[in-house]
């Protein structure tokens, strides 16, 4: 099983996580609500986990301009 974070604005491939064996607790997944769970995680047929996450330059863009969270989406 392999996890994979990428970002959910702009597509990259943040990292991967492979053959670890993890719960969802020390991934830190139980802090999330159900629906964001939903948004986030999803788990493919081979039993790879895929995470869509912001990266650091999302972020910094969100931070520059707050506007940007009422998008669906920011990146051209």
């Amino acid at each position: 099983m392999a996890i994979h974070y990428t970002c959910k604005h702009c597509k990259h491939r943040i990292g991967t996580l492979n053959d670890v064996e993890l719960t969802s607790q020390q991934l830190g997944f139980h802090e999330l609500t159900h629906e964001e769970r939903q948004e986030m995680i999803v788990y493919d047929n081979k039993g790879d986990i895929h995470v869509k996450t912001v990266c650091e330059d999302c972020q910094e863009a969100l931070d520059r301009n707050p506007d940007y969270y009422a998008l669906h989406s920011f990146i051209q």
